[in-house]
């Protein structure tokens, strides 16, 4: 409970990834501020980790961050966090001829400039304070591009560079600045396409799953999915007083997927 009574803002977080770390955060007595773009959404959420952990106290930050005055109106309400979990990102498979200049501009706006905006308001802070955490969710994608959705890579390979360059401004401080990269990860969305591909099949999802990683992603090592909770776990840790060695650091939980050794 190293973390007791601290403040952690964590976007897109009312379900998937963003969820699994607030749940995990709210365990170690973390009071999360949950944000999505619909307010009924967060709220919901808010009130189930409100159940869970009634010794917390998270609250509603409901707020589209992509929009520079929504994001203004969020500091106005919650000007300081403790931590900061950069989750919320936008992802789709599309083919490099199909990439429009306006998808990479949304693509940029929505997975770097958004989270970088959140930094540039809140490090400041913690630097005065001489503690604080801000962690970037990326993807394997980061450093081994599939070639299936590029313009998503392109920002995932951009926030290890900016997580990078903002740890470099904690030297000699208690506040640090790292990156998690997943391999692929059971969400919510991933489970229902799983389920739709084999919906003709009679199979449990565990042989969905296997069946599907057999042909689709036979590069994986651990051969499922990564669950999301097990993200949340590793974001939790990287919270606590005792990981402050991490400074700038891709930390890769891909399963595998990456071949290389660094």
């Amino acid at each position: 409970m190293e973390l007791l009574n601290k403040t952690a803002l964590v976007t897109g977080s009312t379900k998937g990834i963003g969820k699994a770390i607030a749940k995990e955060l709210a365990k170690e007595g973390v009071n999360i501020l949950i944000n999505g773009r619909n307010y009924e959404e967060v709220e919901r959420t808010v009130q189930e980790i409100k159940s869970e952990y009634p010794l917390t106290t998270p609250q509603n930050a409901a707020a589209d961050i992509v929009d520079v005055q929504q994001r203004e109106e969020l500091f106005k309400k919650f000007p300081n966090v403790d931590i900061l979990i950069n989750n919320m990102g936008i992802y789709e498979i599309m083919q490099y001829e199909d990439v429009t200049d306006e998808i990479w501009q949304k693509y940029f706006e929505t997975n770097v400039l958004a989270a970088n905006g959140l930094c540039k308001h809140y490090l400041p802070k913690m630097l005065d304070n001489n503690d604080g955490r801000i962690i970037f969710i990326a993807s394997e994608e980061a450093v081994m591009p599939s070639g299936q959705m590029p313009q998503y890579c392109m920002t995932k390979s951009m926030l290890l560079s900016l997580a990078k360059s903002l740890s470099i401004l904690t030297k000699g401080t208690e506040v640090t600045v790292n990156t998690i990269m997943p391999g692929p990860t059971l969400s919510e969305n991933v489970q229902d396409i799983i389920e739709g591909i084999y919906r003709n099949e009679n199979l449990t999802f565990s042989e969905k799953e296997k069946q599907f990683m057999v042909n689709n992603l036979p590069q994986s090592e651990i051969q499922r999915f990564i669950r999301p909770i097990e993200i949340g776990k590793l974001a939790a840790f990287l919270c606590k007083p005792y990981a402050s060695a991490f400074r700038g650091s891709p930390i890769r939980m891909d399963g595998g997927m990456v071949p290389t050794i660094f």
